[in-house]
């Protein structure tokens, strides 16, 4: 399964690390100009410029819809991040239905089609019934499912930290998860049914950590208000598997300003982020 390649890229070069790509204006250095096009190539050059530095890349699918020609160039992104040799992660479109779920999961699952990825997001708060389209097919075809139980956003707490039964909202979309993924563990000792955590709420990525052995986290907000590196060191195991780390903050390293040029930006944030992850967390 893609977990199991996903753990020995980590493991290969020590940076459970990866980079978040969303097509947006802002993070587009100037001299590549305006629009979606100058944000395709922009972050081509960045793939190309942080193979092997990094093992994996997520890509936002919904800011690629609202631009014009987007799709296409997501399309274009994927094939390229995936011959580079990175595992490829897809935040899945929105869904509000069962019937959405198995439409977005035929075509994104879809063998030869034009979505190249290894893991897709999506979320836990319409249920199983939602998620079960996207594991079904992914056993076919070896992909990974990451269903989001804790988000980085400042008012999560509202909703996903309430207690409900004895548990918190969010360890109850654990626990679903979990049972969902049991019955195939991987050589890897992680399940390809994965959860996506957040950077700013340490005590959860403890206790999903400690409670949970064989689920994968995918911690998101590393650049969230509240979010660090020893944040993040909870959802690790004691061998420093077990979890990848996002952080949308590399592909707009080059506005700090500390280095003129933007792959060279881009390369010492990734390196900064690593470090700081190696202060706690050594990856065996």
């Amino acid at each position: 399964m893609a977990i199991d390649v996903l753990q020995d890229k980590i493991r290969k070069i020590k940076n459970p690390a990866a980079i978040s790509l969303s097509l947006d204006p802002a993070v587009v250095p100037p001299q590549f100009g305006q629009g979606a096009a100058a944000c395709g190539r922009y972050f081509g050059e960045l793939l190309e410029a942080l193979k092997g530095l990094a093992p994996a890349v997520r890509f936002s699918f919904g800011s690629f819809c609202l631009s014009d020609g987007g799709l296409s160039i997501l399309r274009d992104l994927l094939k390229k991040a995936s011959s580079l040799g990175y595992y490829v992660i897809l935040d899945c479109p929105e869904m509000l239905s069962v019937a959405a779920a198995e439409q977005y999961s035929t075509i994104l699952f879809a063998q030869n089609g034009d979505f190249a990825f290894d893991g897709i997001v999506l979320s836990s708060f319409l249920g199983s019934d939602v998620i079960k389209p996207f594991i079904a097919r992914s056993k076919d075809c070896g992909k990974d499912v990451f269903v989001l139980i804790r988000s980085a956003n400042k008012s999560a707490s509202e909703l996903q930290d309430l207690l409900t039964g004895g548990r918190l909202v969010h360890t109850a979309a654990a626990d679903i998860i979990s049972r969902l993924g049991e019955s195939f563990i991987t050589r890897s000792g992680y399940s390809p049914v994965c959860a996506v955590a957040s950077a700013t709420a340490p005590d959860s990525l403890r206790n999903l950590r400690e409670k949970y052995k064989h689920l994968f986290l995918l911690v998101d907000g590393f650049n969230a208000p509240g979010a660090n590196a020893k944040n993040c060191s909870f959802a690790f195991d004691r061998l420093g598997h077990g979890a990848l780390v996002c952080s949308d903050g590399i592909v707009s390293a080059w506005r700090t300003g500390q280095s003129e040029n933007y792959l060279t930006a881009a390369k010492d944030a990734l390196e900064r982020m690593r470090h700081n992850l190696a202060r706690y967390v050594t990856v065996f």
